[in-house]
């Protein structure tokens, strides 16, 4: 086999590879959150986020904190029995009218980190 072939072999098996194996450059991505970001709600119990793929709750997390920068205090995060997609995160304390902002991350279940952050408003 020539050079020009062997290189040629070496690349077509890389791209073969990129392409059979799209997971395992995947990373959790927040797909939907109640409240929604942007919005503006009444005091929410509870907040619910929803990724692009399985999450490990012992490896996660969310802060939710005011305008003030002050931390809400909130109960301890899990994942959906039925749904390992799915993290809720209940709040200890009701919310007063304000501004919210929800730092999140989490570590997927193939072990990807990802983080982000959204606001949502309490009328």
């Amino acid at each position: 086999m020539g050079l020009t072939t062997s290189r040629a072999v070496c690349a077509l098996a890389f791209l073969a590879s990129l392409v059979m194996t799209p997971s395992v450059l995947a990373h959790a991505h927040l797909k939907q959150q109640t409240p929604a970001a942007d919005s503006q709600v009444t005091p929410p119990q509870v907040l619910t986020l929803i990724f692009s793929e399985g999450i490990e709750p012992g490896f996660s997390g969310v802060v939710v904190t005011d305008a003030q920068k002050q931390v809400m205090k909130t109960g301890t995060v899990k994942r959906d029995e039925k749904n390992n997609t799915q993290l809720t995160v209940p709040l200890e304390q009701p919310l007063t009218p304000g501004t919210y902002q929800v730092d999140w991350h989490v570590v997927s279940v193939d072990g990807h980190k990802t983080k982000g952050s959204y606001h949502f408003s309490v009328k």
